[in-house]
């Protein structure tokens, strides 16, 4: 591996060219005022994404409905939103038009927030915990996809680079692809039936927005970790079988994905594997795994962005053995698995809540400044608490809220 620092080398996604192989992460924060518009919270949030230098950025799980939400404060993707998010792509562009700009459009599904919204299934039996989700049918499903596809139009209206179609941890999409998802109907029981879910919504996108530079790709969950989840071989076994996942990823690649963001787990489901912690550090190098797979089935112009690096910050970590310091770092790991060819670009999620200057601060030789996730998870209990939130350890203000929270 060359000295050179290869997160900070350009790279091309659908088209346009990226200044650097860093991505901001879509992190919920439930910071939408209460009409899901962009709030000030918001706004000085994304700002700092956006001085931060991240040549990819994706907007949080953005709903394009109001029916069926994660949280109270959920940003929205609907027409009464359309100006209030012109409005602030507008501005964040005005502060760094190099990178890509993405939506990451999505619906709930059975995980959506039972007291504020409507959860709701696509299964008779239900994932166990989830008895109280509505069940829907076709009909439904038709109009959900009218929604992302209308969506996905509102987005690139907004002036945003392209839209990332939701099919992971744990939301709509991911329901649908499961294999637990058994009954026989328009988009269940076998995996032909499954899979054109994803290929007709992405055929959809593609043909009504009509703008060959609009960036599509797709998050997709490579394995759930839990009997009939994404990437298992049955509606009853958790042995992993990553062929459905191949095989979707090459459809969607085909119907014009330029990109695939890896993921695993499901935080409601299999939170550790999800999102690597500092009791088990081995589940981040899994993803690697999930990243060569995906990298080995796709094109070179389609690009594998990886995720799970938040965990190896500095290297300073006591949980890791087996492995020396410097070669456990986000650098050391971002570095490797470009240039092994493993991942094209290093998403960071929780460490961009930290810190979002990463990329800044290592092209400028500021390395030494940058402000560490430290894996406490603290930003997720602003998440589970419907509060808008954030880095609780590097900001004194959410510091004392948390403490208010957990009282």
């Amino acid at each position: 591996m060359s000295g050179k620092n290869l997160l900070l080398t350009p790279v091309t996604v659908g088209g346009k060219t990226l200044p650097n192989r860093l991505a901001v992460g879509a992190m919920e924060c439930n910071d939408a005022d209460s009409d899901g518009n962009p709030s000030k919270a918001t706004y000085s949030r994304y700002e700092k994404y956006f001085e931060g230098g991240s040549g990819f950025i994706s907007l949080e799980a953005i709903t394009c409905q109001r029916e069926s939400v994660s949280s109270l404060n959920q940003l929205c993707l609907t027409p009464a939103n359309a100006k209030s998010l012109e409005k602030f792509v507008r501005h964040m562009k005005d502060i760094n038009k190099d990178n890509a700009f993405i939506f990451q459009i999505t619906h709930a599904g059975e995980i959506s927030h039972p007291r504020l919204s409507k959860p709701v299934r696509v299964t008779k039996e239900p994932l166990f915990g989830y008895e109280h989700a509505a069940l829907i049918g076709e009909d439904e499903i038709n109009v959900i996809m009218d929604q992302f596809v209308e969506g996905a139009k509102i987005a690139r209206d907004a002036g945003a680079d392209g839209i990332d179609l939701k099919l992971c941890t744990g939301y709509l999409g991911s329901q649908i692809l499961r294999p637990f998802n058994k009954d026989n109907w328009k988009y269940g029981g076998a995996w032909e039936k499954r899979r054109q879910y994803a290929f007709d919504l992405t055929e959809r996108i593609v043909k009504e927005v009509a703008d060959p530079n609009f960036i599509i790709g797709s998050k997709v969950t490579v394995y759930d970790g839990f009997p009939g989840g994404q990437g298992t071989a049955g509606p009853d076994t958790a042995v992993m079988d990553l062929s459905e996942t191949i095989d979707l990823v090459k459809g969607l690649e085909e119907r014009g994905a330029s990109y695939i963001i890896e993921t695993a787990g499901a935080p409601y489901h299999t939170e550790d594997l999800s999102k690597p912690s500092r009791s088990k550090p081995y589940l981040g190098y899994l993803h690697f795994y999930f990243q060569k797979i995906l990298r080995e089935a796709l094109r070179p112009e389609t690009k594998v962005i990886g995720t799970g690096y938040s965990l190896y910050r500095d290297g300073k970590q006591k949980t890791f053995r087996a492995v020396s310091p410097e070669n456990n770092t986000l650098k050391f790991w971002g570095n490797k698995n470009i240039g092994d060819g493993i991942a094209d670009i290093v998403s960071l999620g929780r460490q961009s809540l930290a810190d979002a200057s990463v990329p800044r601060k290592m092209a400028e030789g500021k390395e030494g400044e940058i402000k560490w996730c430290v894996g406490c998870d603290n930003c997720t209990v602003f998440l589970v608490s419907g509060e808008g939130g954030g880095c609780a350890v590097h900001n004194p203000a959410l510091a004392e809220k948390l403490k208010t929270l957990k009282k």
